[in-house]
């Protein structure tokens, strides 16, 4: 835990990272992903479906596949993907109260639109908590794990990378910052499923399933150090 005493900025994931995903959030948008492809593409929903997971596989995101296989414009997809029912989040004060004890400034790295995440922390009493949101449209619709993206993130929040620590669910997304001397997170649960296979340990600095558990530890690890 010693990593977290010089960090000033705390950069999250948002899906499955600032809730858990045993709320199926993502499960929505993932439906949605299916039902948009096989509209526009004129596929079956299984041909759909295996289609948005190659893409996902190969290129980061779904919608990265789809740009750059059917030079297809982003927005529709986009809109359509996250009109989705936040209302099975509720309000959390528990981790709204651990994020803003966190010394220094917060933000939010996502591969979907602030529009998103905007209604997502407003659902769950955080987005007042942070200072600036990067989206996929910031990256100029280059997902996670390019690396060309991560110092644009860098740039926009006007933060070093040596004093941030950034939180993800999907391991293959942190070694560009842990390349770049940021402080990684791995919030997952053991055994899930995990895209682009196995990442080497000397990319993940701390590992937990729950993001309250982890920044309980960080807390508590900070107050400790105070004394």
């Amino acid at each position: 835990m010693e990593k977290f005493s010089d960090i000033d900025s705390w950069v999250f994931d948002l899906d499955n990272t600032l809730y858990s995903a045993q709320h199926n959030l993502f499960a929505q948008i993932d439906t949605r992903m299916t039902s948009f492809i096989s509209d526009a593409l004129d596929v079956s929903r299984d041909e759909a479906y295996r289609v948005q997971k190659e893409f996902l596989h190969d290129y980061g995101t779904t919608l990265a596949g789809l740009m750059n296989r059917y030079k297809m414009a982003p927005d529709s997809f986009l809109d359509f993907v996250h009109d989705i029912d936040v209302s099975v989040l509720a309000p959390d004060m528990a981790l709204r109260d651990m994020i803003g004890a966190l010394p220094g400034r917060k933000f939010i790295f996502t591969n979907g639109t602030t529009e998103h995440a905007d209604r997502v922390a407003k659902q769950l009493g955080i987005r007042d908590l942070f200072d600036d949101i990067f989206d996929i449209v910031c990256a100029n619709y280059v997902p996670k794990p390019n690396a060309g993206i991560y110092p644009a993130m860098l740039a926009k929040f006007g933060i070093e990378a040596h004093r941030t620590a950034f939180f993800e669910d999907m391991a293959r997304n942190l070694p560009p910052a842990r390349a770049l001397g940021m402080t990684t997170v791995l919030l997952r649960d053991p055994g899930a499923q995990e895209y682009g296979g196995p990442v080497e340990p000397e990319h993940i600095d701390h590992q937990g399933s729950d993001v309250k558990d982890i920044l309980s530890r960080i807390l508590a690890y900070l107050a400790q150090a105070d004394r």
